[in-house]
């Protein structure tokens, strides 16, 4: 499945594509390769809301396959939400990093050290921008 066309926020395209694939009970999905998009796969695999992260080669383009859940399992991911839009960026310090549902879901956030869960950032004492948040 080849896309031409080119999105302006391409986080919340990965997230709307999450999104989809479960409405519709599918459990892998592949996605146009970037840096920050895999960094937010590898945050959702170590925290296990998806089990599986792999960077593949498909007509000399890399691509991100992700494996929401294997095939007898359901996923792990209730709602994701994008908080800063490139309309409205949303930055935080340290101290102001939200909790999401008690401790039960993440909120994921691009610092100078780099994309890391809330909690990360908040043991680091690292502000930043506001990506999405998982439950």
């Amino acid at each position: 499945m080849k896309s031409n066309m080119t999105s302006t926020d391409p986080i919340a395209d990965m997230l709307s594509r999450i999104r989809n694939a479960m409405a519709v009970n599918k459990n892998t999905i592949i996605l146009p390769h970037s840096n920050a998009k895999e960094s937010i796969a590898k945050l959702l695999r170590d925290n296990g809301f998806i089990d599986m992260v792999s960077v593949d080669s498909e007509d000399n383009r890399k691509v991100l396959s992700l494996v929401l859940a294997s095939e007898d399992a359901n996923c792990r991911i209730s709602t994701l939400n994008r908080l800063s839009k490139p309309g409205r960026r949303t930055y935080v310090k340290s101290s102001e990093i939200p909790t999401v549902r008690r401790g039960r879901g993440i909120v994921i956030i691009s610092t100078s050290n780099g994309i890391m869960s809330g909690q990360d950032a908040r043991d680091k004492h690292l502000g930043g921008e506001l990506i999405c948040e998982v439950y």
